[in-house]
């Protein structure tokens, strides 16, 4: 008896055994196939609704940032299926036929964002939610595709005003956004901080090396005024300061807050066909106060340094983390039906400074972001697709001085920049810098200061 259950036993061995095997090998493989077509679904979603891949650029070595969260969100807002749209057209995964390469970039004229705002701007669902936007959203993005306009005035030379005898590459072209009827504004920059030709850098006392300097250029950008709110033409009047002081660059477009971004994108077109080797760009509005001697200081400091890297350098207050707003009554007001999503850090504050090379890399850039109605956000959403991160210097001063360090004799020697100033005050404080510049010396520029984190 017990033979047989031993030798019944072994049968039962032998048979089973691959039995078993073979259920397992049949439950792994369904398992498996459960998880690779369970993936495949999830890919389609995301192919509709976000991001299947990281862009080359999401790390230091790269050419272009990753996309932007802000640009990829399931969010239905006006503005961001717009850039969406585009933001896929470069994708190399999802249309490996014909998406676009990076070094195409370069070559794409103003038509690329026409084309695209066109056709998604027939789709239906598109029509509705631009139906839903405030009116003036609706009349901004009635326009917001175009970005070619006319020159009615330009500087007689070819990169703005400039010294008659200028024997160097000009270090910095003051580009300075101001309208047609701010005149006072922009005399008092031409008799102060604006002033073209060599200015000398501030120099420490203890600094024994030769003092540095360098050419400056001047250029103020305009757009025209509403005719249907002011019955003044000032055209004859501007063409007449042209002549006198040859740094009018105006276009033919509406002189709104929402049209400053065309300012931005025009004025990079200009300056990469004019400005040759112009080392850097100080854009800035015209009622700011700029510490010109200290600024021309600062930069050949940037410039020795030696990891400097000018295809990228950007510096200013930089705001980080912003939202947009929400509230009506401001003159930044974004309907959550137009954008939804947190700003890219951007330099804000009425004045920044960069590179020429950056300028032009924006120029390219720019071609690939679609417009938006403010402009610092716009340029720190083409310095994201770059891969490019502006830097804070706390000498950018966007919101004044406290009531302690404005009474202090040396305040305005510890800054670069700083806003909200009439033009009696820039002429007053002017002469106050040069009275004050060998007692003040060897104040260092503010040092403290963090990223602003904001809304706008």
């Amino acid at each position: 008896m017990a033979r047989i259950y031993c030798r019944l036993r072994n049968v039962l061995i032998c048979v089973c055994t691959p039995c078993m095997f073979m259920l397992l090998m049949v439950v792994y493989l369904t398992f498996s196939l459960y998880m690779v077509l369970n993936d495949s679904v999830e890919k389609m979603k995301n192919h509709n609704n976000g991001p299947l891949f990281v862009a080359r650029g999401s790390n230091a070595n790269g050419s272009y940032a990753s996309l932007p969260g802000t640009f990829w969100e399931k969010e239905k807002a006006f503005w961001n299926q717009l850039q969406r749209a585009v933001d896929l057209s470069f994708n190399p995964i999802l249309y490996p036929t014909r998406a676009k390469a990076e070094s195409e970039r370069v070559y794409l004229d103003d038509s690329f964002l026409d084309q695209s705002f066109s056709k998604l701007a027939s789709i239906d669902s598109m029509k509705d939610k631009f139906e839903k936007l405030p009116e003036h959203m609706q009349h901004y993005s009635r326009s917001m595709q175009r970005r070619k306009y006319p020159i009615l005035i330009q500087p007689d030379g070819a990169c703005g005003a400039k010294a008659k005898h200028e024997e160097q590459t000009p270090l910095i072209l003051f580009a300075i956004k101001s309208s047609e009827l701010n005149i006072k504004n922009r005399q008092a920059i031409r008799q102060t901080w604006g002033q073209v030709g060599w200015v000398q850098g501030q120099k420490n006392s203890s600094n024994e090396e030769e003092e540095v300097g360098g050419y400056v250029r001047r250029v103020f950008l305009l757009g025209k005024e509403n005719s249907q709110l002011s019955s003044l033409d000032l055209s004859d009047m501007l063409h007449a300061e042209n002549r006198r002081y040859g740094d009018i660059l105006q276009w033919d477009f509406e002189d709104t807050f929402f049209n400053l971004t065309l300012k931005d994108v025009l004025f990079w077109s200009w300056f990469s066909r004019s400005c040759g080797q112009t080392l850097f760009v100080f854009k800035g509005d015209d009622d700011v106060f700029v510490n010109t001697p200290k600024l021309i200081s600062y930069l050949h400091e940037e410039l020795k340094k030696p990891q400097a890297r000018m295809t990228e350098f950007m510096v200013g207050d930089v705001i980080g983390n912003a939202m947009p707003i929400r509230s009506k009554t401001s003159k930044y007001f974004i309907p959550d039906s137009f954008y939804k999503g947190i700003y890219p850090s951007y330099a804000g504050g009425g004045g920044v400074v960069y590179s020429g090379q950056l300028a032009r890399r924006l120029h390219h850039i720019s071609k690939t972001v679609h417009l938006y109605p403010i402009d610092d956000v716009f340029v720190g959403m083409c310095m994201r697709r770059l891969n490019a991160h502006p830097v804070h210097h706390p000498a950018f001063l966007t919101f004044d001085f406290t009531k302690k360090e404005v009474e202090k004799p040396c305040s305005y020697h510890t800054i670069l920049l700083v806003h909200k100033r009439s033009p009696e005050e820039l002429l007053s404080l002017w002469a106050d810098l040069k009275k004050t510049r060998t007692q003040c010396r060897d104040v260092p520029l503010r040092a403290t200061g963090k990223p602003s984190r904001g809304v706008l």
